[in-house]
């Protein structure tokens, strides 16, 4: 008997590059869209971030059309906002789009996502957007009820430039959390991102990076706001995570390299993998 959609937790993947898109024949089995990740619960549809994953999830939903959608940003840098404009759902009437995220300090989240996320980065003015848009300004360590679904937020900022929130997606016992653009500390683990991630059953997690890419002398990365996946499976052993997603891939990562790191990632933490375009987990 086929699973109703109202009883599923479904993850799925459409874009988990970092930075910029990364299109071309090295990149054909991972993907290069960036970030981009939907999760189907309990009937209702939440998606997280806009990157130009974005575009390939709206063309999958027009058979699906009307949609209601809760949308939660992580934060508003280019590869997480890529894809809104062209995002075809929501030139659509009769859609209805609940925004979430978290504003620079005085500013609403609807007069920020007109003003900056389209209006400065678009062609498209957001007249010309049909669907029914509905705002909501989220605090850090604040939870969202949509129904039997909780969204839970960091309790501080995510250690990234100009901020990021992370969150946690809680039903019936099962949860994952969405944890993109966050550095690691130098000299301990991120308090508030292993307690965001306790006992999940899916951590997806920024390892943009290799230690050794990480900490290199010659061109070090420290200080831009990303993490490696070495740090990824320490925040998932100390938080005891079920599964580890590795996400926000390097865009000069080919296909071979990030083999080569999932071989890595596999045998240092069972139940980690690295996130592909297309890729579903299903909880329940």
């Amino acid at each position: 008997m086929a699973t109703s959609l109202s009883s599923e937790f479904v993850v799925q993947f459409w874009g988990v590059r970092g930075s910029v898109p990364s299109p071309g024949s090295e990149t054909v089995r991972y993907g290069g869209n960036t970030s981009c990740v939907e999760m189907r619960v309990a009937g209702k549809r939440l998606i997280f971030d806009g990157g130009t994953g974005l575009r390939m999830l709206g063309k999958s939903l027009k058979s699906q059309l009307p949609i209601e959608v809760y949308w939660f940003f992580s934060h508003y840098h280019w590869d997480h906002i890529q894809g809104v404009p062209f995002f075809a759902p929501a030139f659509i009437e009769g859609n209805t789009f609940h925004i979430h995220g978290t504003a620079p300090e005085g500013v609403s989240m609807a007069r920020h996502f007109s003003e900056h996320v389209l209006h400065k980065n678009s062609p498209v003015p957001i007249k010309e957007i049909k669907a029914d848009l509905k705002f909501y300004d989220l605090n850090f360590g604040e939870a969202t009820t949509l129904g039997e679904v909780k969204v839970a937020t960091s309790s501080t900022s995510l250690n990234h430039p100009n901020g990021a929130i992370g969150y946690r997606v809680m039903w019936q016992g099962h949860s994952v959390v969405y944890c993109t653009d966050t550095e690691h500390l130098p000299d301990r683990l991120d308090n508030n991102v292993v307690e965001l991630a306790r006992d999940a059953d899916l951590l997806i997690y920024d390892a943009m990076y290799t230690d050794e890419e990480y900490n290199n002398p010659k061109s070090p990365k420290v200080g831009w706001g990303h993490s490696s996946w070495q740090e990824a499976v320490k925040v998932a052993q100390a938080a005891g995570v079920k599964q580890l997603a590795i996400f926000h891939h390097e865009p000069n990562h080919s296909d071979d390299v990030l083999d080569q790191i999932e071989v890595q990632v596999k045998t240092a933490f069972d139940g980690g993998f690295l996130a592909r375009e297309g890729m579903i987990v299903s909880l329940k």
